[in-house]
Order: C-alpha cells, then sequence, then structure tokens
C-alpha cells in the first residue's frame, strides 16, 4: 500500500473519530450543554476583564499627551536667568516641549477667569510667579520615569515648586497593573476549573463504557486507538464552550455599550468601545481547545490503563 493511502486512512479514521465524538455529545444534549456552559462562563470571565481592561488602557494612553509638569520659578528671578533655565531644561532628553508663561501673563490669565477686575489691581504687587510648563516625552511617561524627573526638577535652585498635573493617571495605571495581574492569576485558577471540568467528564464517560473498552482491548485495540474518542470529546467541549465564551462576550458588551458610550458623549471624547470580537473569536476556542485537550488525556491517561479485560 502506498504512503498517500496510508495516511489517506489515517486522516480519514481521526475524522470518523471526531464525528462520532461529536454525535456522542449530541446524543446526550442536556448534560454536554451544562459542561459547555461551565466551560464557556470560566472563559468567558477573565476573557470579558481583559477586554475592559485593555479598553481602559486604550483611555489612559490618548490622556498621556495631557500629561504635565508645572514648575513655579522663584519670585526673584530675573529675565536673564529665566531664559538660562529655559534654555537649560531645552537639552533634557526626558522633556519634550517647554511652555514659558511670566508673572504678567500669570495675572493677565488669573484676571480673565476670576473675573475679579479692577479688584486686581488694588494689589501691591503681582503675587503670582513666573511658571514653566512642561510636556514630558513619551518615553518619560512611566511613573517610576516621570517620578523621577518631577524630583530633579524640584532640586532645581530656581524652582519654588514643581507640580505633576496628571498624578491621578499614575495611579490609575498603578491600579490598571494590579489589575491585569488579578485577571491574569483568575485566568489561570479558571483554566485549571475547565481542566478538572473537562476531565471529571471524560472520566465519567470512561466509567461509563468500561465494558464496551474491555471488548475493544479484548479484540486487540491499543491503548491509543481507545483513547483518541475521548480525546475528541474534550476537544469538542473545549471548541464549543470557547464559542459560547465569545456569545456571552459579545452579548454583554453590546448590553454595556450603550451606558458607555452615553457616560462618554457628556464628556464630548470620540472614545469607542474595543470589542476585540474578532481576536476573541480565535483565541477563545483555541484556549478552550487547549484546555480540553489536556484536560481529557489527563483524564484518559489515568484510567484506560486500569481497565483490562478479564
Amino acid at each position: 500500500m502506498k504512503l498517500s493511502d496510508l495516511l489517506n486512512n489515517y486522516l480519514l479514521r481521526h475524522v470518523q473519530t471526531m464525528l462520532f465524538s461529536l454525535g456522542q455529545l449530541w446524543r446526550q444534549p442536556f448534560a454536554s450543554l451544562m459542561t459547555i456552559t461551565v466551560i464557556g462562563i470560566a472563559l468567558a470571565l477573565p476573557a470579558g476583564l481583559y477586554v475592559l481592561l485593555q479598553n481602559i488602557n486604550k483611555v489612559s494612553d490618548q490622556w498621556d499627551s495631557a500629561s504635565q509638569i508645572t514648575l513655579f520659578l522663584q519670585q526673584d528671578l530675573n529675565s536673564k536667568q529665566t531664559k538660562n533655565l529655559t534654555e537649560k531644561l531645552q537639552d533634557w532628553p526626558e522633556i519634550s516641549l517647554i511652555n514659558y508663561q511670566s508673572s504678567e501673563q500669570s495675572l493677565a490669565e488669573f484676571r480673565q477667569l476670576s473675573g475679579l477686575g479692577s479688584l486686581l489691581d488694588s494689589l501691591p504687587n503681582n503675587p503670582l510667579p513666573a511658571i514653566i510648563m512642561i510636556t514630558p516625552a513619551k518615553k518619560s511617561l512611566r511613573a517610576d520615569a516621570i517620578g523621577s524627573l518631577l524630583a530633579r526638577l524640584e532640586e532645581l535652585p530656581q524652582v519654588e515648586q514643581a507640580q505633576l498635573d496628571m498624578e491621578w493617571l499614575q495611579r490609575l495605571r498603578s491600579i490598571n497593573k494590579t489589575i491585569q495581574r488579578g485577571i491574569t492569576i483568575l485566568g489561570i485558577l479558571l483554566s485549571l476549573s475547565v481542566l478538572l471540568v473537562i476531565g471529571n467528564t471524560i472520566r465519567l464517560a470512561i466509567l461509563n463504557r468500561q465494558s464496551e473498552i474491555r471488548v475493544m482491548k479484548l479484540v486487540g485495540a491499543t491503548d491509543r486507538f481507545v483513547r483518541r474518542p475521548f480525546l475528541y470529546t474534550g476537544l469538542w467541549y473545549g471548541i464549543l464552550g470557547g464559542l459560547f465564551a465569545w456569545s456571552i462576550l459579545l452579548l454583554t458588551m453590546g448590553l454595556i455599550s450603550g451606558p458607555i458610550h452615553e457616560l462618554v458623549g457628556q464628556y464630548d471624547s470620540d472614545f469607542s468601545l474595543q470589542w476585540f470580537a474578532i481576536d476573541m473569536f480565535m483565541t477563545l476556542p483555541t484556549v478552550g481547545l487547549s484546555l480540553g485537550v489536556l484536560g481529557a488525556w489527563l483524564a484518559v491517561g489515568r484510567h484506560i490503563h486500569s481497565i483490562e479485560p478479564n
């Protein structure tokens, strides 16, 4: 027999076993649906949290350009000292843009915003300092880098105070990192639960088919041949569970997208919720397939060897 014929015969046997395993699930719709539902929920929860976290990160990335450090200069600085300081800061690689505002400009801005008008003319002198507004370079927007830059600026003798205008954004990023690690841990724990669910389901299927397995081994079937349909059963559980998780994710995102867009509209933002539908459609069934085959393999490997013909 030719090699191509052997390969075709081998593939045909696998296709037959795959369809047979799918038929076994179809003949037990209630039990199969329960297992698929549990797998789907276990996969959908970390996937949904991941999608929400990615959207939060997208919002925070859009606000990077708004992160500024404001330097309040000493009152007694003259124009030459201020110019020297500005030129010095322009050479710092951590700084992308510098805007200088004199004390007179600060007072005029305060006059316009406060509406105090002529009341400010009664002041003996201008109490507002000159300021320098600094936009950090993109590489300096990390929490540790921007903190180091802020500390260096505060040490300058010409600076009275340095203030980071977007400290809350750095706190948000720290919270996001904590949430990301939590999602990773949750995903690992739920993946283990999927392995246990599939492993236990396959174990029960093996126990229900002990007599059939003994007969198969009695007529010469190998452990590999006996193992094959159970592995495909785990594969189908994983794929269908992943597709169910994807459906849950789309339904959930569809339900919350309306309120989110309404909230965003109140702030005149062009933010749009990213669903990652295509990425999740590829990822969730693939993860489910891997967990399903692994869980079935562990269960089959433990119980098939103990079943021998009398």
